[in-house]
Order: structure tokens, then sequence, then C-alpha cells
């Protein structure tokens, strides 16, 4: 897999951004067949820090209806894969910069 395909977008919540500060732990949604060796050579190519640990949980999928003048209508949220990525003490990724 090119390293490229690997990282999709970073995840910018309350929660991620906590660790972030606290735990130098950021938050990325990654391509589903990425593995945690990938991430990681992904994770320090782009951003140019040092990676100490990788942490994976695939999202499942989820059921979501609605009702409109039809009736119900049922359909599915698709399962993602997200990866929180440790980096080493004194370093940072600037997620901010491209907005």
């Amino acid at each position: 897999m090119k390293l490229s395909d690997v990282l999709i977008k970073p995840i910018l919540s309350e929660k991620a951004n906590n660790q972030q500060e606290k735990l130098r732990r950021y938050a990325f949604r990654v391509d589903k067949k990425a593995n945690k060796l990938e991430i990681k050579r992904a994770v320090e190519n782009f951003y140019g820090v040092t990676v100490t640990d990788v942490n994976t949980v695939v999202a499942p999928a989820k059921s979501k209806t609605r009702y409109t003048k039809a009736g119900f209508i049922a359909g599915q949220k698709s399962s993602y894969k997200k990866a929180f990525v440790t980096i080493a003490s004194g370093e940072t990724i600037d997620l901010y910069s491209n907005i």
C-alpha cells in the first residue's frame, strides 16, 4: 500500500484534542487495510516526527433509520479504522496549519 493512501484525515474532536495535549497521542482515520507499521511510516514521513506507539480500532458499522413521508428508510453507516499515534516527547504535529 502506498503511504499516501494510508492516512485519510486527522480526527479533530474534543477528546482527541485532550489526548494531544496530555499524552502526545494523535488520532487519525486510516485505510481499513493499513497495518500498524504502514501507519507508523506514513506519520513519520508526512509529519516529520518520531512515532513511539500505534494503537488501532475498527469502529463497527451502524444501522441508521429515519422516518419520512414515504415511511421508514433504513440504511447503514460503514465501518472505519482509527489509529491513535503516540509521538516522542518534545515533538508536536500542527494539524491546524493547513485549515
